[in-house]
């Protein structure tokens, strides 16, 4: 009863997380906003005892990647007049319409797909070393590596951009 009472409890600070996120106007702010939702999960990961995946997004994403993520939003050094003024509301509620239907579309295949009664959704080994050693190195390794070196680029493109604007002023 506990297990279900915190899973409600990290999901809805996972979702409200996300959409401070969405709905934050100054970079940091949805950078911290970011570290909630991240730590969210983490607490979702625990309570499926996959503690290597739950290590991993505290470790690696929560401190890691946020930590470089903020480091480069400060080096960009920027400002409330950088920041472009909204032209108005109804971007945000064509937005709002139109994510209904997706979203409205994935509630009903989730809820029609639940099994009946106590059934055990993740398999053993779940979260754990091996099995997610096997799928990211055997099943995922091109992918993987693609990103790491999109990431790679996105740095040196962030460091390139604020070089260029120190330069100009």
């Amino acid at each position: 009863m506990l297990s279900q009472w915190l899973f409600y409890a990290f999901a809805t600070v996972s979702v409200l997380g996300a959409l401070g996120l969405i709905l934050s106007r100054h970079p940091m702010n949805g950078a911290l906003w970011f570290v909630v939702t991240l730590v969210s999960l983490a607490g979702l990961y625990s309570l499926l005892s996959a503690s290597l995946l739950f290590a991993l997004q505290l470790i690696v994403y929560a401190g890691a990647i946020m930590s470089l993520i903020i480091f480069i939003i400060m080096f960009l050094n920027i400002q409330p007049a950088d920041i472009p003024d909204e032209k108005g509301k109804w971007a945000y509620l064509l937005g709002g319409c139109l994510a209904v239907i997706p979203i409205g579309l994935l509630l009903l295949k989730i809820v029609s797909s639940l099994p009946e009664g106590d059934v055990d959704i993740v398999g053993n080994g779940f979260g754990q070393v091996k099995s997610v050693g096997l799928v990211l190195f055997r099943d995922w390794l091109l992918p993987f590596e693609i990103v790491s070196i999109l990431l790679l680029v996105a740095l040196v493109g962030a460091v390139v951009l604020a070089g260029k604007k120190e330069m100009t002023q």
